[in-house]
């Protein structure tokens, strides 16, 4: 995915309730607002699903979307085509094949063509798409989704602020943008709840997809002091892992690749995105809505890593277990901050 649109850009719709004020409501406020326009006609299983992808579907955003398709198609429900590493000048050419060739559902991530992607949408009324977006929903069959992963995102932080011996934590991530700024952000508030003294640095490598890059940014906060590093990207366990220090991962896990390097993850499901937008195509009930509230922890969306206890000490185990029951629980409700986060060192 490449650069996304600022959210402190005007909602294209004056219509189109604000995703901060669908965010208030909760997780469990799941029944998905519509915005207007009759839903598709129903159709019958398989149907047909494509999806295009920026970045290679082994990067880790991508690779979620990707997983929770392929487990689609191997139940039967959808036919499965994808296009990958394709560059924001060919997205619309793409994505207005994919519907001419009679795709029931569209997927991708149109951060950086969000008005070519909408134009290709309002020409296929009939074609449903759920787009990784900043923005809103466009009626009547442009809906939106994003990784609201913060709370896991919370818990990491945690772990990493018991478990730093220098108070000095780095964090490398893609573009400061908001998808990435509030993982960033509900860390540092995780490490700094159990930790008032941690101190942070923070590099941005203005790429999605640049191991070496990050992992030489991991190496400059580590030569400053930082024991542990918030990987956003790949490269920076490989970093943490050569200089023997501690990483926290991002979206997926890559404990089993990086063994006593990561010591905990937050991870992104897309499953129940996914899975909720088939059977709206399937039962001809899909309309243009947000979908961001899938990706909470509460419906399954997110969810930390299992902490073991020979890298984790088992009493911030259980600091941290109980601070998670309490956000499923509503209990504790973790701040959504997408404000560009800063090194405080």
């Amino acid at each position: 995915m490449d650069v996304k649109t600022p959210r402190s850009v005007p909602h294209f719709s004056s219509s189109a309730l604000d995703r901060r004020q669908l965010l208030a409501l909760g997780a469990g406020a799941l029944a998905l607002p519509a915005f207007g326009g009759p839903a598709l006609a129903a159709k019958s299983k398989p149907i047909k699903v494509a999806a295009i992808y920026t970045v290679p579907v082994e990067q880790q955003w991508v690779s979620r979307i990707h997983k929770a398709l392929k487990a689609a198609e191997a139940r039967g429900d959808i036919t499965y085509t994808f296009s990958e590493n394709v560059a924001n000048t060919d997205y619309e050419r793409v994505m207005r094949q994919y519907s001419q060739e009679g795709a029931d559902l569209v997927v991708g991530e149109v951060f950086a063509v969000e008005r070519p992607a909408r134009k290709v949408a309002a020409d296929y009324p009939k074609t449903a798409y759920l787009m990784g977006s900043s923005f809103g929903p466009t009626k009547p069959n442009f809906s939106v989704f994003d990784n609201f992963i913060h709370e896991p995102s919370f818990l990491t932080g945690m772990v990493a602020g018991k478990v730093t011996k220098s108070n000095i934590i780095g964090l490398v991530g893609g573009y400061a943008i908001p998808e990435v700024n509030r993982l960033m952000n509900a860390f540092m508030d995780g490490a700094k709840s159990v930790n008032p003294d941690v101190k942070f640095l923070v590099s941005f490598i203005n790429s999605w997809y640049d191991p070496p890059k990050a992992k030489e940014a991991a190496f400059a906060q580590i030569d400053k002091g930082a024991d542990i590093l918030y990987a956003e990207r790949f490269g920076v366990s490989d970093a943490a892992k050569e200089r023997g220090v501690k990483a926290i991962g991002n979206v997926i896990d890559t404990s089993g690749q990086y063994p006593g390097t990561i010591i905990a993850s937050a991870l992104w499901q897309m499953e129940p995105t996914i899975d909720k937008a088939i059977n709206e195509v399937l039962a001809g009930t899909f309309v243009a809505a947000d979908y961001g509230p899938y990706s909470f922890m509460a419906e399954g969306g997110a969810s930390l890593a299992p902490l073991d206890p020979k890298l984790v000490p088992q009493d911030v185990i259980d600091l941290v277990l109980a601070k998670e029951k309490e956000i499923k629980d509503g209990l504790f409700r973790v701040n959504v901050n997408d404000g560009e986060p800063k090194s405080t060192l």
